[in-house]
């Protein structure tokens, strides 16, 4: 009689004649009076024992059958379809595959563990893998003497950047980075950690001071506090910039002020551009100093007071035509030179020629005059009333009005007189001149031989005339013997 095999739903998979044996499932099963079914029997029992164990699945599986899977050691289902992991976690370096939702996997290269939604693997923790060490958020609890305070600590790549607390405490147990925490977020002060970003609004911005409720005594800055930069603003504090980099300003950086080696340097920056220095003189803006760019000159406008010195080391040049005066007893030219040097006053002229009155260091006088016309300024030192012993010597009048000369030679003498009108020559005459001019006066015949006894309109003797000398009209001239 035939054995017809069913499920436990009752369904028929099979009907196995007398004497032979059926494959249809994974198991051999047997019909009434097969020789041999001993063995066959017994290596049922042990498929059973290890669940079909292999490295393949098997081949005429019905649902709900388990099998060992070798290859990957996991006990899998049949679900129908294929055989599909039993549950629980799995470790493997790589991704399981044929998963069921709700399945885990440890992964063994990063010690992480997944959990199977169905579709792709979610990661359940940490964040981190063991190489990149602990990092993102920790609960902890931290002592302090007002009690235990639980934290959450932010690590990244096993070192704690920053303690988010609710209130402000100082541990009991010493924390590297953080003698004391505040209410909020405290960051490591070993790291020289900051907030970087920006903040594109905020709910609330408290424009006056408060006190800090975590920690009473101290108070908190107001937004009024503080300075705009896209605005301006006025603060009643000091201001210090402690940095050289100093100051800069304009829209194109024009004006800096900054410091090297203790050294203050105000600059303006843009090429041959100036300096100016204005005030506000009775309403108009007047610019008394001004650091010119394009020759890199300094401009004066208005009076100077100089209380000090004023040294010079270049020239000095005055354009003005106004006279310059000075209230000094003395005004001493080439002051602290190493050696003798020429000095004096020069005066300019348009056409080149300079006119000078200077101290001639070579020849030890004044000397004066146009240029490569200079002469000696004589001085009373310099002259003498005697010319007959100091011939190159100035000659002044003695004491008693006189002048001692060896000789004289007139050469800028006139002309005899010619006629009653000759009254024009200015030059002076010799005695010769004035005696020809009396003999063309008076007439052309001279008595000079003492006798009077020529007849003539003119006497030269050297005696006065005597009683019948001479006609009216005469002129009688007496000279020394």
């Amino acid at each position: 009689m035939a054995y017809t095999i069913n499920k436990t739903d009752g369904t028929a998979i099979t009907t196995i004649t007398d004497g032979t044996s059926d494959n249809t499932t994974t198991l051999q099963l047997f019909g009434k009076s097969f020789s041999g079914f001993g063995e066959g029997l017994n290596e049922n029992l042990v498929k059973l024992l290890e669940n079909s164990a292999s490295t393949s699945a098997p081949t005429a599986p019905l649902k709900g059958e388990l099998w060992m899977d070798t290859t990957t050691n996991q006990l899998k289902v049949y679900d129908g379809t294929s055989f599909k992991p039993t549950g629980g976690a799995k470790s493997s370096s790589s991704t399981p595959t044929n998963a069921s939702a709700g399945d885990l996997w440890h992964d063994t290269t990063n010690d992480q563990l997944y959990v199977y939604t169905g579709s792709a693997f979610l990661l359940v923790g940490p964040v981190y893998t063991s190489g990149q060490q602990l990092s993102g958020w920790k609960i902890e609890t931290l002592t302090s003497s007002g009690g235990n305070k639980v934290v959450s600590s932010m690590y990244a790549g096993n070192t704690r950047v920053a303690i988010l607390s609710l209130a402000t405490f100082t541990p009991s147990v010493t924390q590297t980075g953080f003698a004391s925490i505040k209410a909020g977020i405290t960051l490591n002060s070993t790291l020289g950690a900051v907030f970087e970003g920006s903040s594109t609004q905020a709910a609330t911005l408290d424009t006056s001071d408060t006190t800090n409720a975590s920690s009473p005594g101290e108070t908190l800055q107001g937004g009024a506090n503080f300075l705009r930069s896209n605005a301006a603003d006025t603060t009643t504090g000091a201001l210090t910039i402690d940095t050289d980099s100093g100051i800069i300003v304009g829209d194109a950086q024009e004006l800096t002020v900054t410091v090297t080696s203790n050294n203050v340097t105000v600059a303006q920056t843009s090429q041959d551009k100036d300096l100016k220095f204005t005030v506000n003189d009775g309403g108009v803006t007047k610019t008394p100093l001004q650091l010119t760019g394009a020759d890199g000159g300094v401009d004066i406008t208005g009076d100077v007071t100089i209380t000090g010195n004023l040294t010079i080391s270049g020239s000095y040049d005055k354009s003005s035509v106004d006279v310059s005066t000075y209230t000094d007893t003395f005004i001493e030219v080439n002051s602290g030179q190493a050696s003798d040097v020429d000095g004096g006053l020069i005066v300019e002229q348009a056409s080149g020629v300079e006119a000078r009155i200077f101290w001639d260091t070579s020849e030890q006088y004044w000397a004066a005059g146009k240029t490569g016309a200079l002469n000696q300024v004589i001085t009373i030192a310099d002259a003498t009333d005697d010319g007959g012993a100091n011939h190159s010597k100035v000659l002044k009048a003695s004491s008693a009005g006189g002048l001692t000369m060896d000789s004289v030679t007139l050469v800028a003498v006139g002309d005899p007189i010619t006629s009653s009108t000759s009254a024009t020559e200015k030059k002076l005459a010799t005695i010769s001149q004035v005696q020809k001019s009396l003999k063309l006066w008076g007439g052309s015949t001279i008595s000079d031989d003492s006798s009077n006894s020529i007849a003539g309109n003119r006497y030269v003797e050297t005696s006065a005339p005597s009683s019948g000398q001479g006609s009216n009209g005469d002129l009688w001239f007496v000279r020394e013997a």
